[in-house]
């Protein structure tokens, strides 16, 4: 198991020793879970979205603070991952603290090519052609203009994100 209590060196105290970012209809009652028991039997005190963020809390609030205060970061990329405006936002929260900070993230691409997400073909181009078109129907022009900036934002941090390295993980049965 990795050993991720040392991963930063800096004397900042942390909430959470990971953070993880998957899409939840991927992977959650499959190799999320998995993942997530391993590294509570390891006592890594880890942020899962379902686990840690209560009713009525602001979401995108809770979601920051998770990653702000996380020691590192797993992203499982899934085939549905770039689906998500939600997760795409969460991987650019993560890789901005990385930057910021150096702190581990560790890419695990699940059932996902990634030199896919390098060019940014395979299924990442179905999930940007549905971005877009959900986007260009934003009827104030600024708005319109933010959101396709987003898109941009995205396509960095899936490109950083896939340069990384990390796991590659193809044809795992649950279990």
């Amino acid at each position: 198991m990795l050993k991720l209590k040392s991963v930063d060196s800096s004397s900042q105290n942390y909430s959470y020793d990971v953070f993880l970012s998957f899409r939840g209809e991927d992977t959650r009652k499959s190799f999320t879970d998995h993942l997530y028991k391993a590294l509570q039997d390891e006592g890594l005190i880890t942020f899962r979205d379902d686990e840690e963020i209560e009713r009525g809390e602001s979401i995108k609030s809770e979601l920051e603070n998770g990653i702000q205060q996380s020691r590192s970061w797993i992203v499982v990329f899934s085939e549905n991952y770039a689906f998500s405006s939600w997760c795409l936002d969460e991987l650019v929260m993560i890789l901005k603290c990385r930057n910021e900070s150096k702190r581990l993230l560790l890419p695990i691409f699940y059932h996902v090519d990634p030199s896919d997400i390098r060019k940014q073909s395979g299924c990442l181009c179905e999930a940007f052609s549905r971005h877009e078109e959900k986007f260009k129907r934003e009827v104030n022009d600024t708005k319109r203009k933010d959101l396709m900036e987003k898109i941009k934002q995205w396509r960095t941090a899936l490109t950083e994100l896939a340069n990384l390295g990390g796991m590659h993980l193809q044809n795992l049965t649950n279990g």
